[in-house]
This record gives C-alpha cells, structure tokens and sequence, in this order.
C-alpha cells in the first residue's frame, strides 16, 4: 500500500524527536553535529548556522552510508545529530531516515529560523556581488 505524505510526516515525527533550539545550542556545545539539510541556494539566500554542517537532503542516504563512496567522515553512528532545514518538515523525514540506517540519537530542531530566533550564531548570506 502506498503511504501519502501525511502518513510519513506522522511516522517522522513519531520517531525524531523534535527538541528546542536551546537544547538544540546545549547538544551542539557537548559535541553534537548540527546538520543543515537545505539545498545550497537557501543557505547561499538565508545564510546558516554557525558551525553547521550542510549535507543536502537528496545526498543524505549517500552521505551517511558508511560503505558509500561518498560517505562524509561528520557522520557517525556514535554521534548525535541535530538536524534542522528550512521549517522542519525534510529535517523530521530525513531524521526518520537515519534512524532506520542505524543512527539512535538525532533530533529535529526545526527550522533554520528556530536557530535564529534562539539568538544563536548565524553565518550570514553570501553576497553574490554582479552575479547575484
């Protein structure tokens, strides 16, 4: 049976728990990898969280597999991962995501403007200069 989007919005959000970005702030202090999810041109247009890392959604499987040739070093199974993208919709699937590859500790801090408003750091955006 197919499942609609709702269906794996509830799953997601049943399975990652989403937590504030003060906590979000205290995980990152005590070693946490704070994973921004958007693709380059929201953080090239929004900016980032300082001392995130960006993996995009669509290379997240690729990223995470260990046995993958494109597996990011970031992405470890002893880790705990905070993932955040632009309001927390793509970070609760792509947490559900790496749950059922076997990471046991992610977390959902929404959205980039939970960060922001939480007042911690943010890189801003790049100035694109003519090209923009």
């Amino acid at each position: 049976m197919a499942l609609t989007l709702q269906e794996m919005m509830a799953a997601a959000n049943a399975a990652v728990e989403r937590i504030t970005a003060e906590r979000a702030i205290e995980l990152v202090a005590e070693g946490a990898l704070l994973l921004d999810i958007r693709d380059a041109p929201e953080l090239e247009a929004k900016g980032r969280a300082s001392g995130s890392h960006h993996i995009p959604r669509g290379m997240l499987e690729f990223r995470a597999d260990p046995a993958s040739p494109f597996h990011d070093a970031e992405m470890r199974f002893d880790r705990v991962i905070v993932l955040h993208c632009a309001s927390g919709g793509r970070a609760a699937l792509a947490g559900k995501l790496l749950k059922d590859m076997g990471y046991d500790q992610v977390f959902n801090l929404g959205g980039f403007s939970d960060w922001q408003a939480a007042g911690a750091p943010v890189e801003e955006p790049v100035d694109l200069g003519m090209s923009g």
